[in-house]
């Protein structure tokens, strides 16, 4: 692992990382703040998953997350959003919503893309391995957030290891993507044609077909271009509410999709995973 920055931060230490990936066969690029602790202490981790066309600098350099993170003992962990480098494929039109920087936290199966495009794989088991040896992270106490694409990976991730992660969260995320655009072009891009493949990549799905978290964390913008077209949090709402999980829903009245209002909320979020992540119950 090479270490590509690193800066003090509130006590702490914000770093950029690369490694060389097996799982994608790129190097991929990850940011990690490890928050000031007594030597030999181990933390709880808070993994974030960015949106289109972000990699880790987004979160890293506008998600004012550090303060917070350094008060609550927080390690917090940015991977990239897609494979990088010469050789990955891309959309063949040049389009934002599919191919680099457009992942979608899925394993791909279709050419040109299932060399590379194992995002799934790559964030749920090589870099939580790779942060369990260089960093003083508990294994038993993480937990995932993430913002629009990132949302959906968050919550599709959650959903698939409720017993690994103690606490889910969203900023404005895909709820549904078997029932949107951008989920129809990219399941359909990566997984192919059969939608029975995709339900294991959409969260409404997966609570319609019995997956169960004991609480979720929803911020929405309000103003946010991309809420009926794309991101349609009442999907959730009702899949929620015919499976009895506990959603906290907010509509931002005045926010749109920008990392103004992540920031803006990020400190609730980091309050509620650490609550969770500390055993002292729910704030």
């Amino acid at each position: 692992m090479e270490t590509v920055s690193t800066n003090r931060a509130f006590g702490g230490v914000q770093g950029v990382y690369r490694h060389a990936s097996a799982v994608t066969g790129t190097d991929m690029t990850f940011s990690v703040y490890v928050p000031p602790h007594e030597a030999g202490a181990t933390l709880p981790v808070v993994w974030y998953l960015s949106g289109l066309t972000c990699t880790h600098a987004n979160v890293t350099d506008k998600g004012e997350y550090r303060r917070l993170c350094a008060e609550l003992g927080l390690i917090f962990v940015a991977p990239d959003t897609s494979p990088r480098g010469e050789g990955v494929p891309d959309d063949p039109d040049g389009a934002y919503d599919f191919g680099l920087g457009a992942g979608f936290y899925v394993d791909a199966t279709q050419q040109p893309f299932a060399q590379h495009y194992r995002m799934w794989s790559y964030v749920t088991q090589e870099l939580p391995a790779l942060v369990a040896a260089h960093f003083p992270a508990d294994p038993d106490r993480q937990s995932i957030m993430g913002h629009s694409m990132g949302g959906h990976g968050a919550l599709t991730i959650g959903l698939t290891f409720p017993d690994r992660y103690k606490a889910v969260s969203a900023f404005a995320p895909i709820v549904a993507p078997s029932q949107v655009p951008w989920g129809h072009k990219a399941l359909g891009g990566y997984l192919g044609d059969d939608r029975a493949a995709w339900r294991k990549h959409d969260a409404v799905a997966l609570i319609e077909d019995g997956a169960r978290l004991p609480a979720l964390l929803v911020d929405q913008g309000a103003a946010d271009a991309f809420l009926e077209p794309q991101l349609r949090p009442g999907l959730l709402r009702a899949a929620c509410d015919g499976a009895g999980i506990p959603l906290t829903l907010t509509l931002r009245d005045g926010y749109d999709h920008s990392y103004y209002f992540i920031a803006t909320f990020m400190g609730d979020h980091l309050r509620w995973h650490a609550a969770r992540l500390t055993q002292q119950g729910a704030a």
